[in-house]
């Protein structure tokens, strides 16, 4: 039980320290790194919290913030390479 405690303690250092990232990444890509990496830790919090407190829905709930931060991660990426979501029509499609 104590190991655990001592686990979800050092997640919490981790996050701080990924949130001192967060504000302190010089570009972009460092900020975009430092949300997926707060988003993985996370899944591991609700995980250790999950398995300390006997609830194992916090699992179901964690594998879908892990999906969750997966694609927003994807579409965050998508959005600053392309400056959109959305697929524009070329020439060769416009007919």
């Amino acid at each position: 039980m104590y190991m655990f405690l001592a686990v979800i303690a050092a997640i919490f250092v981790a996050i701080l320290l990924v949130m001192i990232r967060l504000f302190a990444g010089p570009t972009l890509y460092d900020r975009v790194l430092a949300v997926n990496t707060f988003g993985t830790l996370t899944v591991l919090l609700l995980s250790a919290l999950g398995f300390v407190t006997e609830r194992p829905d916090f699992l179901d709930i964690a594998i879908l913030y892990a999906l969750i931060n997966f694609v927003s991660t994807i579409a965050i990426l998508k959005f600053f390479r392309y400056r959109g979501l959305g697929r524009g029509l070329t020439n060769t499609e416009k007919g």
